[in-house]
């Protein structure tokens, strides 16, 4: 015999019901969010973003002023990533391999402790003959994956780095969290504290810097993509960093797609909020480059993020700090045209010989510098053992290391 259904449970169905079809015709945030030509998620509407600008702008009207916003924006960027107050610095206790020679340039690869056992992984770019003081160059990388075309090991990244010390510069190339060697032995990217450790790892890459000989006058940063978010996330945080060269990156709307870069709330806290325009923009009136293209999120830089820069700027006196090399028709990278543009720009505010990567036509000249394979810019082999305190997991850092 049927048996009645308990309305109880009548009502129950009913209310899955309705409460699937509303959630089935609520849109998902992260899909309905514009986005850039290259797929990157603007967390901005561009009215929002511009409005916000000019309000910022208008509130701007001495150095003072800004001296003011930028010290707020270094002490959220350090609170929110728990970095304020700043942890102990450990000895870095370096351990260099042997030295490669090219034409017009040497390779140095090495590891140093940025907290006890935690290794930060690179290789070091020189002229063959290094003068007393030169300039340094910290270069970040970006979020390159796949092995075939991966992190600091890209063809662009080694040409980059090898050119900049045919012109002078002392370059230290070092690995993101969790990629390269590191990787291999259980570090992996994705991790609570992924962007706390990263800032802190370029904080003790100018140490290092300086710990080798370079002029603390003239440090510099340059990287594109997840590299151009290091490295104004560092000039806004430490001030020895003297010029800054973000490349693809620094945009009013898109604020990142990384938990590097969006995996601890810096952007807002409570009624305190702002944007990558905003912290690019701390540097000043140290020399700023933009680099930007048609393609992705900085595609409105020219008219948007940049007038901004020269805005903060001109409240300086120092317009001509800062420029913006835009190339309407490129993709999201660090190719040869956008390179061009760099080297004399770091060149003019770093001293460095210009002519050393350009043919007396104007062309680049890359020519000579040897793209070495992934193995070959590891630090740790069997004549270079990983110690046995460092650190294989992001799970076991210590950051009170002095307590313990």
């Amino acid at each position: 015999m049927f048996k009645p259904i308990p309305i109880y449970l009548v009502l129950f169905i009913i209310s899955c019901f309705v409460l699937s079809c509303k959630n089935s015709n609520q849109p998902n945030e992260e899909t309905t969010r514009e986005k850039s030509d290259a797929g990157q998620t603007y967390h901005w509407t561009e009215a929002d973003g511009k409005k916000y600008l000019k309000e910022l702008e208008q509130s701007i009207v001495t150095p003072e002023d800004w001296r003011k916003r930028a010290k707020e924006i270094r002490s959220h960027i350090l609170g929110a990533s728990h970095l304020e107050p700043l942890p102990d610095k450990c000895p870095l206790n370096p351990i260099f391999g042997e030295i490669r020679k090219f034409d017009g340039y040497k390779v140095q690869n090495v590891a140093f402790e940025s907290l006890p056992g935690v290794y930060v992984t690179g290789s070091i770019y020189s002229p063959l003959t290094v003068p007393e003081k030169p300039a340094g160059i910290l270069s970040p990388h970006g979020h390159w994956p796949n092995r075939e075309d991966y992190g600091r090991y890209r063809a662009d990244v080694q040409n980059r780095c090898a050119s900049m010390a045919r012109m002078g510069a002392v370059v230290f190339s070092y690995d993101m969290v969790g990629y390269g060697q590191l990787a291999e032995f259980g570090w992996v990217h994705e991790s609570p504290e992924t962007m706390k450790l990263q800032i802190w790892n370029s904080i003790r890459s100018v140490d290092f810097l300086l710990s080798i000989g370079v002029d603390p006058k003239r440090i510099a940063s340059t990287g594109a993509s997840g590299g151009g978010t290091q490295t104004f996330h560092l000039a806004a945080v430490d001030s020895r960093v003297k010029v800054s060269v973000p490349v693809v990156m620094v945009s009013y709307r898109h604020f990142g797609g990384c938990v590097c870069e969006l995996g601890m709330d810096i952007q807002k806290d409570g009624k305190f909020e702002y944007n990558n325009a905003e912290i690019a923009a701390c540097l000043a009136p140290n020399p700023l480059l933009l680099v930007s293209v048609g393609t992705d999120a900085t595609v409105s830089t020219p008219k948007v993020e940049f007038p901004f820069q020269q805005y903060i700027y001109n409240v300086f006196g120092k317009s001509g700090m800062v420029e913006n090399a835009h190339f309407p028709d490129e993709d999201h990278g660090y190719e040869a045209s956008k390179r061009a543009a760099v080297y004399p720009f770091l060149a003019k505010h770093l001293g460095l010989d210009v002519s050393a990567v350009f043919n007396k036509d104007g062309t680049l000249n890359e020519e000579g510098i040897i793209i070495e394979d992934i193995e070959a810019l590891y630090t740790f082999n069997e004549k270079h053992p990983f110690p046995e305190e460092g650190i294989k997991s992001n799970k076991d850092v210590v950051w009170d290391w002095k307590s313990e």
